[in-house]
């Protein structure tokens, strides 16, 4: 009998050949065996398809440490959007709200968190197709040569089309000389919102002061981005509750004396670094520089129990002096 190449068939060719005589038993159990360990589990791909529904991401955004004030205004927009579908259906006016936004505040206030976040709620009230984040910087936009720009950016659109383009630090795209491509690159982008109205969101991110100085370099943009939220500094106290929900995530905990320590540390932090401390990307550092020093002092004792294995404690958070 010919030899079968496996790599030609799916399940169902499978059986025809099977049936009449081209392939035998033998051969199809071994496609059949070879094909199983390849190909997701049928609850895998339901859990990939499966759609979510926009109260289970509210819960997961209301349970979302701080940001009090962008949780509301989410909420406004959603709503907004809900009462204008039910205008439509009644034959009134509606108007469209452009979803275009500016988040500005310091690092690791969650702004690329919140973006994701609203790209899968989007998609979960039908207004966008995919609700997928591209996240992108000046780099992935500005070209080096006349005419590189906009191929650099109708690329950036196209990849982000059905989601939200995340441009972080995109105050940049005004800095440089008059042989800079920035001014080009906002262009190239006011005019692929234009193309996409219906199936892309842009958000432009950055510093505070900066953001504003960006958008009254270009009167447009404030017009074309009506939306502004302001991502607050977290208190010392809010970055510890995040420290322990990050944790715990991790299957560790912080005992209380590594609570404390912590405490101290974030204070210091911030007295020293005011609004460029880090906010949750420091603590996220923090705790992942924890875990690997207290595998180093779990490693020199060789005598260790379960509770050892998830416990944080006081020795292994270093201080913020450095």
């Amino acid at each position: 009998m010919e030899k079968i190449n496996f790599n030609k068939f799916n399940n169902r060719s499978c059986y025809e050949l099977m049936g009449n005589g081209s392939m035998s038993t033998n051969d199809a159990m071994k496609h059949l065996i070879l094909n199983y360990n390849f190909k997701e589990s049928s609850k895998e791909i339901f859990e990939k398809n499966r759609e979510e529904s926009v109260e289970s991401i509210l819960i997961e955004l209301n349970e979302l440490i701080g940001l009090e004030s962008v949780k509301v205004l989410i909420n406004e927009i959603m709503a907004y959007s809900e009462i204008q579908r039910w205008r439509n259906a009644e034959g009134l006016r509606t108007d469209p709200l452009v979803m275009h936004m500016v988040f500005k505040g310091n690092p690791g206030t969650g702004k690329t968190t919140v973006a994701r976040l609203l790209g899968r709620l989007y998609k979960a009230m039908g207004i966008l197709e995919k609700g997928h984040l591209i996240e992108i910087e000046r780099a992935d936009l500005v070209g080096e040569y006349i005419g590189h720009t906009a191929i650099k950016v109708k690329e950036q659109v196209k990849n982000a089309v059905g989601g939200i383009l995340f441009i972080d630090e995109a105050y940049s795209l005004a800095r440089g000389g008059e042989k800079d491509f920035g001014k080009e690159a906002i262009d190239a982008l006011v005019k692929g919102m234009e193309d996409y109205k219906d199936n892309l969101i842009l958000i432009l991110a950055g510093y505070n002061e900066e953001m504003e100085d960006f958008i009254r370099t270009n009167p447009g943009l404030r017009s074309r981005f009506p939306i502004h939220i302001i991502f607050e500094d977290y208190t010392i106290e809010q970055l510890v509750l995040i420290a322990e929900l990050m944790v715990e995530k991790r299957e560790y905990k912080l005992s209380k004396s590594a609570t404390a320590k912590l405490f101290n540390i974030l204070s210091l932090i911030r007295r020293r670094d005011g609004n460029h401390s880090g906010n949750a990307r420091l603590v996220r550092n923090l705790i992942e520089r924890a875990i690997r020093k207290q595998a180093v002092r779990l490693n020199r004792s060789r005598i260790y129990n379960r509770e050892d294995l998830i416990t944080l404690s006081r020795e292994d958070f270093m201080g913020g002096e450095e």
